[in-house]
């Protein structure tokens, strides 16, 4: 299966290249002349792209002080600089680090320091953290970037201006030695100017790309190591399961999905370019306002997603207004889609949403629907090259049609965890399964569904009772807009605890009750409803179970 699949993916787009900038490369010649990002009513050229990482890679190599192989973190939001950094930093061989901007100042230095990153590139926004936290790390220099760097001026002179006065604390962080992106890019420029610019270094597909921290949803962040195979893989993966399923070539795709979290910067970054898209990146999907005046001037082709973004975008009637009729390629993934947001938006907009299975620890896409090949509650089949198997707890392949652990072995799958021996020994075992801990069921027809994770699972006299299956169900109640299942006690006096946003305050913990006992075994009943104003989730949408559980027994809740 390997090496048919190496065979098929060196036929496609050049995927077969040693590196992901030598790749890029390739992908960009036919695309030269036209758009590849747009963010804030700006438009960046492929050759634009191009150019300007050149000069963060020349930058890197002379002046930076730094070696190929050396941790450069990137704290940016989807701005026109995040592609052209990111781009830099992998063509001067160095390891990209992407950092979650929101991240809070514990958060960071956790990352910083376990990556030993030696170069800090943030948005001067967001820079207050990275401040408060920078002397305990092993950053010796950052560069500051404003949010209209890449505009022309004289907007991005006035626009800089305003934000500065609008938020005064954009100006008041500064760092020992910083420097500007603008002035890395008029510096690199110079440096290829001259007669003996710096030669970007030989990579190999095996090296390290990319350190990929984990959402830390359940523990600890921890890092995946990604190699420039890796991610290469992925993307030929993927172009091979969808085919024609993608837009042409020049064809807008939105992204709102931040581009540091690794769905969106394999298939809204590594992904588009491949194809030729023209990417239109969101800052800021929850400001509604500006995302629909982002998207009113396109006509939109393909939409990266999650199932949280689509039903709010749904139940958002400026969004209804808007022309779909070239819409073809609508993408989810990071959290299970409901049928009912899926069905919503099919309605809405006439596109199906395909959804998809992976994790930051493969690249991340292990399975996905097809337009021709679709089924609403499955993730579709494994993509080409990969192999996978359900596992019980003691190792061995379930029965078809029964749930086992998910273990897969591929190209896309991680080197391992960044120095964490003892959690590689743990996911890894001996014939080079790679242990994902979420629980999966396979159809007689290779179809795969996810069933929830392990640690979240609940066991209830016995009994398997998984989170997703009973939020899914109560969340089908007219007056739910969310929902979130957790155990509460010890494994003697297990009971279930389920978290309610309402959209109506007329709904009572009574009438949760009774909709579960109407559709759900009487061990899947939760015993204690808990109302809240919102549920804590991650930067792509995740609820935060571990934050849940944090506030148990803090606030009132009602029990049967």
């Amino acid at each position: 299966m390997a090496g048919q699949f190496q065979e098929q993916a060196g036929q496609h787009r050049g995927l077969e290249a040693a590196s992901i900038p030598a790749f890029i490369a390739g992908a960009m010649v036919p695309y030269a002349a036209t758009a590849a990002f747009t963010c804030l009513g700006h438009s960046l050229r492929y050759r634009d792209v191009a150019q300007m990482s050149d000069h963060v890679a020349a930058w890197l190599l002379v002046d930076a002080g730094l070696q190929p192989g050396d941790r450069v973190a990137l704290q940016l939001p989807n701005v026109l600089q995040f592609p052209v950094v990111a781009l830099g930093i992998l063509k001067a061989g160095m390891v990209l680090v992407n950092v979650n901007p929101l991240y809070t100042p514990a958060e960071l230095l956790h990352q910083l320091r376990d990556s030993e990153a030696r170069l800090l590139f943030v948005l001067a926004n967001m820079a207050h953290n990275a401040g408060s936290i920078l002397a305990g790390t092993g950053v010796q220099q950052v560069v500051v970037t404003e949010l209209f760097d890449l505009h022309p001026a004289p907007q991005r002179v006035l626009m800089n201006a305003i934000l500065r006065q609008l938020k005064p604390a954009i100006a008041a962080t500064t760092f020992p030695g910083q420097l500007s992106l603008r002035r890395v890019l008029q510096r690199g420029s110079a440096l290829l100017r001259r007669q003996q610019p710096p030669q970007q270094p030989q990579q190999r597909r095996e090296d390290l790309a990319l350190l990929q921290y984990t959402g830390g949803t359940t523990g600890t962040s921890r890092a995946a190591i990604l190699s420039h195979g890796n991610l290469l893989s992925n993307v030929a993966q993927l172009d091979l399961r969808l085919a024609d399923n993608y837009p042409p070539a020049g064809a807008v795709v939105v992204v709102p999905l931040p581009l540091y979290h690794i769905y969106a910067f394999t298939l809204g970054f590594l992904g588009s370019m491949a194809q030729g898209h023209h990417v239109l990146l969101i800052p800021d999907p929850r400001d509604l306002k500006a995302f629909m005046k982002a998207l009113r001037p396109w006509r939109v082709s393909g939409f990266l997603g999650i199932d949280t973004l689509y039903r709010k975008l749904c139940e958002h009637p400026p969004f209804a207004a808007l022309d779909f009729s070239s819409l073809q390629l609508c993408s989810a993934g990071g959290m299970a889609l409901s049928s009912e947001v899926a069905l919503r938006w099919k309605a809405l907009t006439g596109c199906d949403i395909l959804e998809g299975y992976g994790m930051s620890e493969c690249s991340p896409v292990l399975a996905c629907n097809t337009r021709e090949d679709l089924q609403l509650g499955s993730v579709g089949r494994v993509v080409h090259g990969t192999q996978l198997q359900l596992q019980d707890a003691q190792g061995r392949e379930v029965a078809p049609g029964m749930p086992g652990e998910i273990c897969v072995r591929g190209p896309q799958v991680m080197q391992g965890y960044w120095r964490a021996p003892d959690d590689n020994a743990a996911a890894f075992d001996g014939a080079g399964w790679f242990h994902t801990g979420d629980v999966g069921v396979l159809d007689a027809e290779g179809r795969l569904s996810i069933v929830d994770r392990i640690k979240d699972i609940i066991i209830i006299s016995g009994f398997n009772v998984y989170p997703n299956e009973l939020e899914q169900h109560v969340c089908r109640h007219p007056q739910v807009s969310d929902a979130c299942a957790v155990g509460v006690g010890d494994d003697f006096s297990m009971q279930i605890r389920i978290f309610v946003v309402r959209r109506d305050a007329t709904l009572t913990a009574e009438e949760v009750i009774r909709w579960c006992r109407q559709g759900l075994a009487p061990y899947k009943v939760p015993r204690q409803v808990e109302f809240r104003p919102y549920l804590p989730k991650s930067n792509v949408g995740k609820v935060l179970r571990k934050e849940l559980r944090a506030t148990i027994g803090k606030e009132d809740h009602f029990t049967v």
